[in-house]
């Protein structure tokens, strides 16, 4: 099987949302549990120093921890019971063929960068296979089924990449009582119009290693590209935050390994993505490790480690770009966010966007064709629909295509 794709029909799926609240009772029920032994063990320790209550104290901690193993196992089984039940009658009366609403994918985004490398390993239904989607449906790579879900092609085609615990509708206009056609901050819809660009809107596992999900994206483009209606097609890729590391990757692994999309690629855009990686994440690191260094906070110690390896691959960044067999013929545009209004202020940079520093954003080690910007007064999700952000794209995209003739639609 080529480096990239998974094969998600070898084994059953496991039931969705049942199993993961069985999990996740069971989990916090043995937390609870473990703190509690924990604390009790402290208090005992203090009589069984005192000579005349020693042997009774013993006494009463082996009565203590018999009745409270009793009761955390009637916690952690019968619970289990109810929700495998629960499990039966979520197959049963599931539809499948009925996209979900916005709340409902929004939530199993989230879900999804939180555990989304344990549902994808467990083959949990609930983890996210990567695909275009088209309201709510997955649209399959195949020249019919893309030619149906956009009879309206282009040679041009943007993919958009989005962020950790995200989906596809984080894209979509804010400005209200503006037709999303009209609405300058819905960008999908702008580059169609003014650059003949059909936007495909890409949902994605984004609690997988980032390194995994890389590796997909770029199997991901090849496949798309071959399958495009239109021949001789070009890319423009745009990633808000994880979705830029992502895309930078799919960039160099695809390169290394000779695909041909990014011969095809003329941009990729990067918007607050956090390429020497994020400090939130550092110090979720370092609050995972103080809890764990007594046996009282342990337990939540334990539970913060179990954040999705995407979250924690954060914490770095990618790392140094491979060493490639050939320079990349792509252009590269990094643009930053800052809080504060004036970007040039000492200030900005400690603030960023919120979640990421503005160096993080546009610091780079590629050569080539490579430029930065910076906007101020603007936060991390804000770089999704602002005016200024789209108004920057365009820019980039103009000076681009402006020695070329209009494409023919």
């Amino acid at each position: 099987m080529p480096h990239g794709r998974k094969d998600f029909g070898s084994t059953p799926q496991r039931t969705g949302y049942s199993q993961v609240a069985k999990v996740a009772v069971q989990e916090t029920t043995l937390c609870v549990k473990e703190m509690h032994g924990a604390i009790a063990d402290k208090s005992f320790n203090v009589f069984r120093r005192i000579p005349l209550l020693c042997w009774p104290a013993q006494l009463v901690q082996a009565v203590h921890d018999s009745i409270s193993a009793g009761v955390y196992a009637t916690i952690h089984h019968g619970s289990g019971g109810i929700l495998e039940a629960a499990a039966i009658l979520e197959r049963q009366h599931s539809s499948p063929g009925k996209p979900p609403g916005r709340f409902a994918s929004g939530l199993h985004s989230a879900l999804n960068g939180a555990f989304g490398d344990h549902l994808a390993a467990s083959n949990n239904l609930l983890a996210i296979n990567m695909a275009i989607r088209v309201h709510g449906n997955s649209v399959p790579l195949n020249t019919d089924a893309l030619r149906s879900a956009f009879p309206e092609a282009d040679r041009r085609l943007c993919v958009f990449v989005h962020g950790l615990g995200c989906d596809e509708h984080c894209w979509e206009c804010t400005d209200r009582g503006e037709p999303a056609a009209a609405c300058e901050s819905h960008f999908g819809h702008q580059l169609q119009a003014e650059f003949a660009c059909t936007p495909l809107y890409l949902r994605y596992n984004t609690g997988l290693p980032i390194a995994e999900n890389c590796a997909q994206l770029a199997v991901f483009l090849e496949d798309l590209l071959t399958a495009w209606p239109q021949p001789a097609s070009e890319l423009l890729i745009i990633g808000h935050s994880m979705g830029g590391l992502i895309a930078r990757g799919a960039c160099d692994q695809a390169v290394a390994a000779g695909m041909q999309w990014p011969q095809s690629t003329r941009m990729l855009i990067c918007l607050g993505s956090p390429h020497l990686g994020s400090p939130l994440e550092r110090l979720g690191q370092l609050a995972t490790t103080a809890l764990k260094l007594s046996a009282v906070t342990r337990p939540l110690g334990n539970i913060a480690a179990t954040r999705s390896q995407g979250i924690k691959d954060l914490r770095r960044g990618p790392g140094a770009p491979q060493t490639l067999p050939e320079p990349h013929t792509i252009a590269f545009r990094f643009l930053g966010a800052s809080l504060a209004k004036n970007v040039e202020h000492p200030l900005s940079e400690f603030l960023g966007d919120g979640l990421v520093p503005l160096s993080s954003a546009i610091t780079h080690e590629i050569e080539g064709d490579v430029e930065s910007a910076r906007i101020g007064k603007l936060g991390h999700l804000g770089l999704l629909n602002d005016t200024r952000v789209y108004r920057q794209i365009r820019e980039w995209l103009g000076v681009l295509y402006e020695a070329e003739t209009p494409v023919e639609r």
